[in-house]
């Protein structure tokens, strides 16, 4: 098992590998998925069955699963599960609760009012991961938060088993979670049957949702067509840690993140050589227990590092450059660290925040931006599933007050008609 060690002066290589992930696949894949797009947008449900039977191996004879089915999902579960999931559910209702924001307005004197109307949008598409490694979290992660913003109608696709179903656990967090509609399909073509509606699946007007990167490239094609969250990539972590860290600790969740797949990224920085050595073997010993250790050996040697860092400050700098999807601060003090931390797109607080809690039950999203891009996006959200209209309304000596104003602007920008907008109001009082 196999992670390298590196200076904080000698991190530029690193970056490099890290924003190159998935970078030499994307052309053969965009080639393939744009060529389902196109397919599933000119022949409809046609082409969702025939690449389901090409992709999933299934033959299916409808697309949408039954309410009943997916409301019975959950008598198919342990009953401990089920309690974890609603107990999650609420969590995450409660804290995008607190996200909701309002229509504001504001009146002058001189007769200018103007404003901001918050509206939900009409439909979202969620897409969940399915197959070997399905991801009900996701689905109480993005359908709880469209609810919270008042979508009217949020649909689900997920792709099929073997037996033709989705997952029972993925259909019962879709039933707790309120979602109103599954469709039993994955990949990319749910991705463009979502985008352009299907004689069953109904066109939507954002697409949210985790998937491999055939979902990712097709969600990136069909931007503009409908909005999406965002490009999601492989999953990431950074732990920063000094020697009061736990090395079992900072092991075990590095070992969390470099599961997922061999894209992953485990990153520790430390200013305590001894911690590196500590948590070096700690990897080796507990990886060989994991079920996925063959992900995990390809992830940590082609993306992990142990970075030895001379400060925490500079630890932090290195953090930010990174703008990693998942930050722990493993350290003494962690709330001093808090502030100096402007890249991330979630952070945790002490040895007793494992990244795992923020998975799964303690409320804020899970989507979260990765591949550097948390130094521009933020986690999904409530305002993900809202739009905001400007409400302008001037009265006829409001307008005369800014007129000579409105006329210079657009005659400095050539634009004479814009000006004559404003002015022809005016005409007859200026004979």
């Amino acid at each position: 098992m196999k992670i390298d060690k590196i200076r904080q002066n000698d991190i530029e290589k690193l970056l490099v590998r890290l924003r190159q992930r998935n970078s030499e696949e994307l052309e053969e894949v965009s080639q393939l998925v744009r060529s389902i797009i196109k397919e599933v947008s000119t022949k409809g449900n046609r082409a969702v069955f025939e690449y389901t039977k090409k992709y999933d191996g299934v033959t299916l004879d409808r697309l949408e699963v039954d309410k009943n089915t997916t409301a019975n999902a959950i008598k198919c579960l342990k009953p401990e599960l089920v309690i974890s999931i609603r107990k999650a559910a609420d969590n995450i209702r409660k804290f995008h609760e607190r996200q909701k924001v309002n229509s504001w307005f504001l009146s002058e004197e001189n007769g200018v009012f103007m404003g901001q109307k918050v509206s939900a949008l009409d439909r979202v598409g969620v897409y969940v991961p399915g197959g070997t490694a399905p991801l009900p979290s996701s689905v109480l992660m993005n359908v709880i938060p469209a609810k919270v913003a008042g979508v009217k109608e949020v649909i689900m696709c997920t792709p099929p088993g073997k037996n033709g179903f989705p997952d029972p656990v993925i259909l019962a967090c879709a039933d707790i979670a309120g979602a109103d509609r599954v469709f039993t399909v994955g990949g990319a073509q749910a991705v463009a049957a979502m985008a352009y509606g299907t004689e069953t699946i109904p066109k939507v007007d954002k697409i949210t949702g985790p998937g491999n990167i055939y979902v990712a490239t097709a969600k990136k094609m069909v931007f503009g067509i409908c909005g999406i969250d965002m490009i999601a990539g492989p999953s990431e972590i950074l732990i920063i840690a000094d020697e009061t860290a736990n090395a079992k600790f900072v092991a075990a969740d590095l070992l969390s993140q470099a599961e997922h797949d061999m894209l992953a990224s485990s990153i520790l920085i430390t200013t305590s050589n001894e911690l590196a050595e500590k948590v070096e073997e700690e990897i080796k010993k507990q990886a060989e227990k994991l079920s996925r250790k063959n992900f995990i050996s390809r992830s940590l040697s082609s993306y992990g590092a142990i970075i030895l860092a001379d400060t925490l400050k500079d630890a932090i700098m290195i953090s930010n450059r990174i703008a990693p999807e998942h930050l722990e601060l493993c350290v003494e003090n962690p709330f001093e660290l808090l502030g100096d931390v402007t890249n991330a797109g979630a952070v945790f607080l002490g040895n007793f925040t494992p990244e795992p809690l923020g998975d799964y039950m303690a409320g804020p999203n899970h989507v979260l931006p990765t591949n550097g891009t948390a130094r521009f996006y933020s986690p999904l959200s409530v305002d993900d599933f809202l739009k905001k209209t400007s409400v302008i309304s001037y009265s006829k000596q409001a307008l005369a007050g800014i007129m000579k104003d409105v006329c210079l602007f657009a005659e400095a920008e050539g634009l004479t008609a814009h000006a004559n907008s404003a002015k022809i109001r005016f005409e007859e009082e200026n004979k």
